[in-house]
């Protein structure tokens, strides 16, 4: 039996509303909290309660005076401190981000965090490391 890879979406596009519920249920979604977001976010926690605490859909604040790579780039560490080692065994794999384009600086902040692999598509980026257990993380890091 295959297991799928543990993924999480991060939404930093201001006007992603219906789009949202487009996305696999039962993934961790992180979305930049905005009017239009905010209306489809309050239906969808109705419609799809989390499965646990690494489920659901999560929102964070939106920075007006901030670009949406400057916005995923600041939200960064906290996604990884809720699905990386620290929180998850096995961590998530798997990152596919809505709203920005894969970007020098967001590469070069996605391999500090064991992101080798990227792919560019017309509606989101996404990023792949190899599947790093607590042990190897700790053994890694000292």
């Amino acid at each position: 039996m295959t297991v799928a890879p543990y993924k999480v979406y991060v939404v930093v596009d201001r006007e992603f509303s219906e789009k949202l519920a487009a996305l696999e249920a039962g993934v961790p979604i992180w979305i930049v909290d905005t009017p239009l977001n905010r209306r489809v976010i309050q239906r969808l926690w109705d419609e799809r309660p989390p499965q646990n605490h690494l489920t659901g859909i999560t929102i964070f604040k939106d920075w007006e005076t901030s670009s949406p790579e400057d916005l995923f780039i600041s939200e960064f560490d906290t996604i990884d401190l809720h699905h990386g080692s620290y929180s998850a065994d096995p961590p998530y794999t798997v990152l596919e981000v809505f709203g920005t384009r894969l970007s020098d600086k967001i590469k070069t902040e996605l391999s500090e965090y064991g992101f080798e692999e990227f792919h560019q598509d017309a509606e989101s980026f996404r990023a792949l490391r190899a599947k790093i257990s607590k042990i190897e993380r700790g053994i890694a890091r000292s």
